[in-house]
């Protein structure tokens, strides 16, 4: 089982570390590797698919995906790039508009001053202090199309209904187009902190796991 972490965020996030804990309870043990690693400044999706890629490929048998925020974005489209090494989906607060649409919130002006000065200044909360990220990872998540990303495995899906990072409505236009996809819209935020106990829960009875 593999989590990916979100965007500005890290390995030792609450959600990976709370997750982890309770998995390795049960006797599974959750990789949660560093997607900002070797350099946040040159952080791009496609690397972090490659990162997620060599995880994927040195397994021998199918992992299941936990993707918080912009990881749900990457699990999606390495689910599309790796079909037969993904067993399921586990998408929290997915960023699944991160292909250019989210970033372009920014407005046309801080677009074009990012692509000027080749970097954008992003609080980094895993760091706690401010590092900046290439235009590049902008250019490159215009690539990626997650809309119509043909994703045939089960996917379980928890969103916040007051999340002010991620469109509740978004989420919810993406899952109710995918049979296989099964989504807990929460009285929460995008942190999704006081849901936590919540997702754990459901995502072991869908394992059939002790919760």
């Amino acid at each position: 089982m593999i989590y990916l972490h979100g965007f500005a965020s890290g390995s030792a996030s609450s959600k990976a570390a709370y997750l982890g804990r309770r998995l390795r309870e049960q006797g599974i043990e959750l990789q949660t590797p560093d997607l900002n690693l070797p350099d946040f400044s040159t952080l791009t999706i496609t690397r972090m698919l490659e990162q997620t890629r060599a995880l994927l490929e040195a397994s021998t048998e199918p992992q299941i995906l936990i993707g918080s925020s912009l990881g749900g974005f990457v699990a999606v489209n390495a689910a599309v790039q790796n079909p037969h090494r993904v067993d399921r989906l586990v998408l929290i607060a997915p960023a699944l508009d991160f292909d250019g649409n989210r970033m372009q919130k920014l407005g046309n002006l801080r677009l074009e001053q990012w692509k000027a000065s080749g970097h954008l200044p992003v609080f980094h909360y895993g760091y706690g202090r401010v590092v900046p990220v290439h235009y590049e990872l902008y250019d490159d998540a215009r690539r990626y199309d997650v809309f119509n990303a043909d994703v045939r495995v089960p996917i379980l899906i928890f969103q916040g209904k007051r999340d002010d990072a991620v469109d509740p409505k978004t989420v919810e236009a993406w899952a109710s187009r995918r049979p296989n996809a099964e989504l807990h819209m929460l009285d929460d935020d995008h942190q999704l902190t006081a849901s936590l106990s919540y997702i754990w829960q459901t995502l072991a009875a869908r394992l059939n796991l002790v919760a």
